[in-house]
């Protein structure tokens, strides 16, 4: 990392949950690491027991402190109340650098920051979107707020930053082209992660990990098990693991296709911890910019049967022809049970592991980050 000064960094984002937790935690590690101080401003509503566990863990590197607000995923005239408040917040722990994740995080803090400029005080504001507005589709009415919300947004960001080349192309196609500087860091996984995760003994066949919410796709997932059932005669088991506001949905989808007895429902556990339990991991989702549970799951050595979307081929690279089309149970259930009954999955999946710790490390995402502060900085 630089030997440059020390940075004063806040990251503002809404939901403490998937994903864009996941690259918070390990930017705040690495940054806390180097020397910088670290704050975090997101949503007090959201997340479980699991979640304030993670927190707990982090909170000794967070110099700056851990402010967590009531900040909804819609836009409402509450908004204006979070925007008062959050203003103080950010007022109290001075940033040199403003680093926005996901759409309402991005207006909040982008907002915010330039406000903070107003009054004399030069922050930098970044903005990653991390999927958000960009999955929405342009035609639709809401498409159209949100991406014209990005588009006026843009002329308070100093620099945004992708997480992977489709998240990049779709800003440009749906947005337009950035007039700020653009950086793109990839997601990237600890050494540790790397070492191969053990199977148990009485692991299930397939396991989905994640958000659940239809853009992952787990309701795809359960009518894949039902369908390999049905039409291919193979009774298989899985672990069904994670929380989220469509939970509900699918514990009722559970009990509609008759898959009780296939199927253990968990709540938020470990990515690592939930990978032991099953022999392949799928992940079936309509949307995706840069998925961490796929990244996590190859260099845990295990195999992975995932959709065609986001930034999915950018990790299988060669291997992009098998990536499955989404929403699509038939050709979901058919690629599970090729990878199942696959001998050479096993070998398969360890040299897949290879290939990502040379473009997915924790390491170049935080040397990349902090060389796209310091411009940002200086421009």
């Amino acid at each position: 990392m630089s030997t440059e000064r020390k940075l004063r960094i806040v990251h503002c984002f809404r939901s403490p949950v998937g994903g864009i937790f996941r690259h918070v935690r390990d930017l705040v590690g690495a940054q806390s690491a180097a020397g910088h101080e670290v704050g975090i401003l997101c949503d007090s509503t959201t997340g479980s027991e699991f979640e304030d566990r993670l927190f707990e863990a982090i909170r000794p590197q967070l110099a700056l402190g851990l402010t967590r607000i009531p900040m909804r995923r819609a836009v409402t005239p509450a908004d204006i109340a979070t925007l008062g408040r959050t203003f103080l917040e950010m007022r109290r722990m001075r940033p040199d650098v403003l680093h926005a994740h996901g759409a309402k995080g991005g207006a909040h803090s982008r907002i915010i920051g330039t406000a903070m400029r107003v009054s004399g005080r030069r922050v930098a504001r970044l903005y990653c979107p991390h999927g958000g507005s960009i999955h929405f589709d342009p035609a639709s009415m809401q498409g159209r707020l949100y991406l014209g919300l990005e588009r006026l947004l843009e002329r308070m960001t100093d620099r945004l930053i992708f997480v992977s080349q489709y998240e990049a192309d779709g800003y440009r196609e749906k947005v337009g082209s950035p007039h700020c500087p653009t950086s793109l860091v990839y997601n990237g996984v600890s050494p540790e992660e790397f070492i191969p995760v053990e199977t148990e003994k009485d692991a299930a066949d397939f396991l989905y990990i994640g958000m659940m919410r239809d853009l992952k796709g787990p309701d795809v997932f359960l009518e894949a098990l039902a369908f390999l059932r049905e039409a291919r005669g193979r009774t298989v088991s899985a672990h069904f693991v994670g929380d989220g506001p469509d939970k509900p949905a699918y514990l009722k989808q559970i009990a509609r296709l008759g898959l009780e007895r296939q199927v253990n429902v968990h709540d938020a556990m470990p990515a690592r911890a939930a990978f032991a339990k099953a022999h392949v991991v799928v992940v079936p989702s309509r949307a995706e910019s840069m998925p961490y549970v796929v990244l996590e799951a190859i260099a845990a050595g295990k195999p992975v049967v995932a959709t065609r979307v986001g930034g999915m081929p950018e990790i299988f690279l060669d291997e992009r022809d098998a990536l499955v089309e989404p929403g699509n149970r038939e050709a979901l259930a058919n690629a599970m049970l090729a990878t199942l009954d696959d001998a050479a999955r096993s070998s398969s999946a360890a040299l897949r592991s290879q290939s990502l710790r040379a473009r997915f490390s924790l390491e170049t995402m935080a040397r990349d980050m902090e060389r796209a502060y310091r411009e940002t900085i200086a421009l």
